[in-house]
């Protein structure tokens, strides 16, 4: 019986609500995932694997250098600009004036206000957990703000996923709007890479920055899709 009602409700289900549940499901994951980390690294103060993922990615002569090349660490330090705040900064400036050259301001709002807000977020957060940076990289000492979570990571995730979703409402195609989400999801994923291999971030603050933006930008797309709807229905 339980089974015949889920299958009649689904059906009864607009493609624009199904976006809707699948957003919030993946936003309750996320959010799962997060006060995980939280719990197991902030608050019962496990850093073993960190340590063991960081001292794995380090030379074997001086642990100071990423394990490669020269050239992977330069390109590393290249692909961790791509989460800066200039960067991203120029990104979400540039993607919101294409954004209302399309004459699509509740979406280039939307963005606006998933980014400013989830800036507020990250600093808060960094403050409230005050974890230290890796100890493995001395040049790392000099970085004035908080290890957990990553700001790279979570900014990256935040701009690159809610921009990237944003303008996949925009494209005409299927075939365009996973290409402009798929490049969203890599670079957000190169990023917070970049910052565990630099020995900048331990690996828990950038998984947590990944959840953490993840969430945030699905909240917000989920906010234009529902804002959507009611239009339509108004219509």
């Amino acid at each position: 019986m339980i089974s015949v009602r889920l299958r009649q409700f689904l059906a009864s289900l607009t493609a624009s609500e199904i976006r809707i549940l699948g957003a919030l499901a993946a936003c309750a994951i996320t959010g799962l995932l997060f006060l995980k980390l939280v719990n197991e690294v902030i608050l019962e103060g496990e850093h073993g694997m960190d340590r063991a993922i960081l001292y794995a990615l380090r030379d074997r002569v001086d642990a100071s250098r990423p394990l490669g090349p020269a050239w992977a660490g330069e390109v590393a330090r290249d692909i961790t600009s791509l989460g800066s705040t200039s960067v991203l900064t120029i990104v979400t400036i540039g993607t919101l004036i294409f954004l209302s050259l399309l004459k699509r301001s509740s979406s280039a709002l939307f963005a606006a206000s998933a980014i400013v807000s989830g800036t507020a977020l990250v600093q808060a957060l960094k403050v409230i957990f005050g974890r230290s940076r890796p100890d493995v990289v001395p040049a790392v000492a000099q970085m004035m703000s908080m290890s957990f979570p990553s700001g790279h990571a979570t900014m990256s995730a935040i701009v690159y996923l809610t921009l990237a979703a944003l303008l996949a409402r925009e494209l005409p195609r299927l075939s365009l709007k996973v290409y402009v989400l798929c490049m969203g999801m890599l670079l957000t994923g190169l990023v917070g890479i970049s910052r565990v291999y630099l020995g900048f971030h331990w690996p828990s603050d950038v998984l947590a920055g990944w959840a953490l933006g993840a969430g945030w930008a699905l909240v917000w797309w989920g906010g234009a899709e529902w804002l959507e709807r009611q239009r339509g229905r108004a219509s």
